[in-house]
C-alpha cells in the first residue's frame, strides 16, 4: 500500500462542504483508506488572486491504487461535485479541486502526471494543512515544515 498526501481546495459555493464531501467522496473509493485529515483552512487566493477566498484542506491516506487510477478517481470525483475543467480559468474559481502532492517517495513526469506535485514548494495553502498531519513527511528531500518554514503564511486561518 502506498501514502499518498492529497490537497483538497474550492471557493464556489458551499466550499467548506465541497471540501468535506469531496474527502469522504475520494475515501469511499475501494483501496483507498483514510489515515489523517487536517483541520479546514481559510486561504486567499493564489495565481488569480482577484475572487474570493478558498477553503483547503489536506488528507493522508493509504491505497492499492496506481497513481493514474488515483488521479482517475480525483477527477471523477471533481466532476460528480461540479467542476468543469474545461470551463474554467487556470487557477480560478471553482467548487473543488482535488490535488496529489506525493505518493510514496515516487517521483514522476509522464505528461498526465507530475509527482511531487510541482508547485507544492510555494503553496501556504497546501503546506499549512499538511504540516498539521504530517510535519516530518519528506518531499523530495526537505519536510513538509521545511518548506512550510519557507513560505509566506499570511492570510491563512485555522477554521473551528
Amino acid at each position: 500500500m502506498a501514502e499518498v498526501l492529497v490537497a483538497f481546495g474550492g471557493n464556489v459555493g458551499d466550499a467548506r462542504r465541497n471540501v468535506a464531501r469531496a474527502i469522504d467522496a475520494f475515501c469511499e473509493a475501494p483501496l483507498v483508506r483514510l489515515r489523517a485529515r487536517s483541520s479546514d483552512y481559510l486561504t486567499p487566493p493564489w495565481g488569480v488572486t482577484d475572487q474570493p477566498p478558498f477553503i483547503n484542506a489536506c488528507i493522508a491516506v493509504t491505497t492499492g491504487l496506481s497513481p493514474h487510477d488515483l488521479l482517475a478517481h480525483a477527477r471523477k470525483v471533481e466532476t460528480r461535485l461540479g467542476r468543469e475543467r474545461g470551463r474554467e480559468t487556470r487557477w480560478g474559481p471553482r467548487p473543488i479541486d482535488i490535488d496529489l502532492i506525493a505518493y510514496d517517495d515516487l517521483v514522476l513526469n509522464d505528461g498526465t502526471l507530475v509527482l511531487p506535485h510541482p508547485r507544492v514548494a510555494e503553496r501556504a495553502f497546501v503546506l499549512v494543512p499538511l504540516a498539521e498531519i504530517a510535519p516530518g513527511r519528506l518531499i523530495g528531500s526537505s519536510t513538509v515544515r521545511d518548506l512550510l518554514a519557507r513560505v509566506d503564511r499570511s492570510g491563512i486561518e485555522r477554521l473551528p
